[in-house]
């Protein structure tokens, strides 16, 4: 068990290593920031002080290190634009995503398991069938395209529900948070089913088929024969075992929430980290990209492992293959 934690800690180290060195080197062709950080009458010696002052006047394996070195300790450098740490600038914005991904990925993961027992139970039922066409269409349309749609019917046409903005905000300590107000808790709706529309319908669709495969398992035969209610089997033993794989597909589409919240922010224009990484391409802000993208890819690393380690720890037949090898 050890050898495998620390072959696959040692697997993730290599994977955000790749990560960091790719995104660092594609930053190099999104643009200089010295042309949007200097005015049109800037000289030759002001850019040569400020590519000093930036360390761009460095090698790049010279810069990479340094962005690694300073990332490990969660120094992500200064901003180009707003000339404050990184740092800093992400932990103002985060609340403004982690609530948007928390209330998404409730709705999905809720609404996308009852729906996908309701269709699985009642499979030949008409409401089954509307759900399951409805369902195409948060397979089918970009996210953006739903964002547009809902603030056209609810802000346009309705009138119901704000079509930008987080709303009021109260402060806790150091985290803002709009569960507490009104206007926050109605600036958070559309934003919140744009985001978790998909993730709802792939959870819906995946819980379905489970649900349907157990259901024609044996042991559930057996359970019928035996007298046994539909409730009890539907709810203590098919779910039960249905559930299994959802939760691992679950924790990756919640990684994925954050990861592209970005197109459902920039819509909103949400205050998010999201929005701040659209904003930061516009500016060639390289500190500030190079940290959103290294951030996501720890998310998503983590939450790999964590699943694969999960999967050793329940599964003895891997405990198994891995002795073997």
């Amino acid at each position: 068990m050890f050898a495998y934690i620390v072959r696959r800690m040692f697997q993730s180290v290599i994977v955000l290593l790749v990560v960091g060195l790719v995104a660092f080197s594609m930053f190099r062709f999104v643009g200089d920031p010295i042309d949007n950080m200097l005015g049109q009458e800037r000289t030759q010696a002001d850019i040569d002080r400020l590519r000093g002052e930036l360390g761009l006047d460095k090698p790049f394996p010279v810069q990479y290190f340094k962005f690694l070195q300073g990332a490990v300790q969660g120094n992500f450098g200064v901003s180009y634009r707003q000339g404050r740490p990184v740092s800093t600038i992400i932990a103002e914005r985060a609340p403004a995503t982690l609530e948007l991904a928390f209330v998404s990925g409730f709705l999905a993961i809720t609404m996308g398991i009852a729906l996908g027992v309701f269709t699985a139970i009642r499979r030949r039922g008409v409401a089954a069938n509307i759900i399951m066409t409805v369902s195409l269409i948060g397979v089918s349309l970009p996210t953006f395209l739903i964002g547009i749609l809902l603030i056209y019917i609810f802000s346009v046409e309705l009138d119901l529900l704000p079509s930008f903005g987080r709303g009021e905000t109260v402060m806790l300590g150091n985290w803002s948070t709009g569960f507490l107000t009104a206007s926050g808790l109605k600036a958070l709706i559309l934003p919140a089913i744009t985001l978790g529309l998909y993730q709802m319908t792939l959870i819906m669709r995946l819980v379905r088929s489970e649900m349907l495969e157990v259901l024609r398992a044996d042991y559930v035969r057996f359970a019928r024969a035996r007298g046994l209610s539909d409730r009890v089997i539907n709810f203590r033993h098919a779910l039960k075992n249905t559930l299994v794989p959802v939760i691992t597909i679950t924790g990756l589409q919640l990684g994925s929430i954050i990861a592209f919240a970005i197109i459902t922010e920039t819509v909103f224009q949400w205050p998010g980290v999201g929005l701040l990484f659209i904003n930061a391409i516009q500016f060639v802000d390289i500190p500030v990209m190079a940290a959103y993208l290294m951030l996501i890819s720890v998310m998503f690393v983590s939450i790999n492992l964590i699943v694969d380690l999960l999967y050793y720890a329940i599964d003895p037949r891997l405990r198994v293959d891995a002795r073997a090898t």
